[in-house]
């Protein structure tokens, strides 16, 4: 395995990040720990969770993938090996079940993390993030930002640095980062930050072969703002897995169980699938792996999150950490992406 510094910091993470939020729905509690078990053994020390999970959000299971974790750490007395990241949930119809009030205020916040460390089992979170703007914006891989006339939202980035920042000096929280963020979000989390105010560290965006969105601004913002990308969605719901591929839906896979989840289901992204998964073919690689392999090693990503449903599935994605795609093959891909450009909606 390989390892990037967590920009701005002297932590090291593994280029590839476990990813949870099947846990509870589609993973029980046994399947969780054998995946952290074996992802551990195979070099993987960063694992990514919320408080909203699992995904598909409901009342009945809510936490229970924190809670997962937790029980694996009390279980294996292990939690100084593993760089843990999780997230508060921002206001959404979906949350309703999480708490009325929904803003990031100091209470919420208070309450989040609290709730999060009790789940985990923990006294501290590594990374902390934001899971989406407060404000109405565009975000969860929506392409563009549609203003809404009357829209009223009052900011308050340093007000929500500062209810993290008390965490940090109380150990609690090392370091923050935001999730579905937009270029001026981020740039106006970076703008507030001072010495008695924390940086943001990461952003935790969608990116994929059928999702490249973040390439326009983000990726300028964490090259010059030293930001590291935490890729999540890189196989876009195991749409690049190939497994959808010709209308087959597998038992028990996520687009099976959860149709609505829709965003890569389209007629475009059902084309780009298939040029990709021919010039894997012709080069001597899984789609899995071509997928993977290009979100690996883009210059502005710090970890790739993957997620797995059973151990055969982690053993291919964590073993794409040591492939690197020829020049060649990535001109391919930019070929393809010029015909069929971000097809998810």
């Amino acid at each position: 395995m390989n390892y990037n510094t967590l920009p701005g910091t002297e932590i090291k993470v593994s280029k590839i990040c476990l990813g949870t939020m099947t846990w509870g729905r589609q993973n029980t509690e046994e399947e969780a720990h054998q995946q952290m078990d074996f992802a551990l053994e195979n070099g993987i020390n960063f694992f990514d969770t919320a408080e909203l999970y699992p995904i598909p959000p409901r009342a009945e299971e809510q936490g229970d993938t924190e809670r997962f974790i937790g029980t694996w750490f009390k279980k294996r007395n292990n939690r100084n090996q593993v760089i843990l990241a999780s997230k508060i949930a921002g206001p959404a119809g979906f949350t309703q079940h999480i708490r009325t009030d929904k803003n990031y205020s100091k209470k919420t916040i208070d309450a989040a993390i609290e709730n999060s460390l009790k789940r985990l089992q923990t006294d501290y979170i590594d990374l902390y993030q934001l899971h989406w703007p407060e404000r109405p914006t565009n975000f969860f891989g929506k392409r563009g930002y549609a203003y809404q006339k009357g829209d009223h939202w009052e900011e308050n980035f340093e007000e929500v640095l500062d209810a993290l920042q008390a965490h940090i000096k109380k150990g609690t929280l090392r370091y923050i980062g935001l999730s579905n963020e937009t270029p001026w979000g981020t740039m106006k989390f970076i703008g507030a930050a001072s010495e008695q105010r924390p940086r943001v560290r990461t952003i935790q965006n969608p990116y994929s072969l059928l999702n490249r969105t973040f390439e326009t601004g983000n990726a300028e913002v964490c090259h010059r703002e030293d930001v590291g990308l935490l890729a999540y969605s890189p196989l876009a719901f195991g749409v690049l897995s190939g497994k959808y591929r010709g209308g087959t839906q597998p038992e028990k896979a996520r687009l099976t169980l959860f149709p609505h989840y829709d965003r890569y289901s389209s007629d475009p992204c059902k084309q780009a699938v298939e040029a990709y998964f021919e010039l894997a073919q012709k080069n001597g690689m899984s789609l899995t792996q071509l997928a993977l392999a290009f979100v690996n090693d883009r210059p502005f990503v710090t970890s790739n999150i993957i997620g797995a449903t059973n151990l055969e599935q982690l053993k291919e994605n964590i073993g794409t950490a040591q492939l690197q795609l020829s020049p060649e093959v990535l001109e391919e891909i930019d070929k393809i992406h010029e015909a069929i450009p971000n097809p998810s909606t």
